[in-house]
């Protein structure tokens, strides 16, 4: 069924606003005519067979990012997923002078200033280790979220000190300085030494950034929290490109406390290593079993993609203009509940000649969160359909912070048992 409308030329239109004035006689001309109201308001539905289903990614890029991410959690959809930091530091100033006076370390710590975080906060349990990979982290490098490099092996958080209450909202103190929110890991002093008294002995290793990052090629931090219940723990967002994310040695010399910053810039490789284990989910069951994804489909950051096909787009009559073609597609989310949808969404489609090359066809779709949807304009992609400069192919979906955040979505399929269900509205004129 197709929702049509009968428009008048704009040549004719003209005519008759010149006519002369002449009694009104009653007329059957533009009965049929779309009002402009319900053309761009309307709540008109065209119904259509819709396929729904879900496909997992191998892997992503995730070089640079907009934030690090840091923890593990266990979704009670979507299984368990746990995000690692591999990061480079620089000199906050080039060949520091630690004079030749006695110097105490007091404290040597990792300061990651929170973006945002997704699940439930509370303790986990935060490592570090030194990276030692021959080639260190490269800018001409392209890293994964499989990507991993060697490490030394130890532990660099001191024994009673790995445990942490990650949670943004909690108030940071420096110095008696209250900051933005940081997680703040300890690490053990020796390195601290080792670094002051490389930078005494051997002052060419801190003439430069390249010297340093050859001699220290940075830090693997990740957590290791064991086994975690069903809703518990959290991924946690870092802004690594804020000033107050370093690394910082606290010392004591001839009675003065002093610091010297380690930082984390634009000039830092980095990179999040992110694992997502889907086994014995039901998510795991849409991938391999496309019909399964009927009832609902999915939608993660790193691990999957959702997927809408509509066949009978390509029956929409070739003289057709679209004015209207909006898929609105139902999730399921409680507002204030842990696993938010993400805000906002993007939606692309495979090019047919280069399998994993995937191109946007809408503008990125905000949720709404009264209709608990998200609502796609495909307006565009229709019509290019109807013309025959594009082919209808199937249509890709998923967070917009895809290699920078946690965010997973539940859409309802064309058969959930729930009450909404995905629809695709088409409103248009046949010349």
């Amino acid at each position: 069924m197709w929702r049509k409308g009968l428009f008048l030329s704009a040549t004719f239109l003209l005519a008759v606003l010149v006519l002369p004035a002449c009694k009104k006689k009653e007329t059957q001309i533009g009965g049929n005519t779309i009002d402009q109201s319900e053309l761009l308001n309307s709540g008109g539905i065209d119904t259509f067979s819709l396929t729904t289903f879900t496909i997992e990614i191998d892997s992503v890029v995730t070089d640079n990012a907009a934030y690090g991410m840091l923890g593990s959690y266990h979704d009670p959809v979507f299984g368990t997923m746990s995000a690692e930091i591999y990061t480079q530091f620089r000199l906050s100033g080039l060949s520091p002078n630690f004079g030749t006076d006695p110097i105490v370390i007091d404290s040597f710590v990792v300061g990651l200033v929170y973006a945002n975080y997704y699940g439930e906060v509370g303790n986990q349990t935060f490592e570090a280790y030194e990276i030692n990979d021959v080639n260190g982290l490269s800018m001409d490098t392209a890293y994964y979220n499989t990507s991993s490099l060697a490490t030394t092996g130890t532990n660099l958080v001191p024994p009673g000190m790995e445990v942490i209450n990650a949670d943004p909202a909690e108030v940071t103190v420096i110095g008696g300085d209250t900051v933005g929110s940081q997680l703040r890991i300890h690490l053990d002093t020796a390195l601290a030494r080792t670094m002051i008294d490389e930078a005494i002995m051997n002052s060419t290793t801190f003439e430069s950034n390249e010297n340093f990052v050859d001699y220290f090629k940075g830090l693997h931090i990740k957590t290791m929290n064991g086994f975690q219940a069903s809703g518990e723990g959290a991924i946690f967002y870092f802004d690594l490109n804020d000033a107050s994310s370093k690394m910082t040695i606290y010392y004591t010399q001839n009675g003065d406390q002093k610091a010297f910053d380690f930082l984390i810039n634009s000039q830092c490789v980095d990179f999040n290593h992110v694992e997502v284990d889907y086994t014995m989910t039901d998510v795991e069951n849409v991938i391999a079993d496309t019909v399964s994804g009927q009832d609902q489909f999915y939608a993660q950051a790193f691990k999957s993609r959702a997927v809408v096909r509509i066949p009978g787009l390509d029956k929409i009559p070739a003289n057709a203009v679209i004015h209207k073609a909006l898929l609105e597609l139902p999730v399921q989310y409680q507002t204030g509940t842990a696993y938010d949808p993400g805000g906002v969404l993007t939606t692309v489609v495979r090019d047919q000649e280069e399998s994993e090359l995937f191109y946007a066809i809408a503008p990125i779709s905000s949720y709404d969160d009264y209709r608990k949807s998200f609502i796609v304009d495909l307006r565009g992609q229709v019509q290019n359909i109807i013309n025959g400069t594009t082919t209808n192919d199937d249509i890709i979906l998923y967070p917009s912070l895809f290699i920078s955040s946690a965010s997973r979505i539940i859409f309802n399929g064309p058969d959930t048992g729930n009450k909404a269900k995905p629809i695709l509205t088409i409103i248009y004129t046949e010349f």
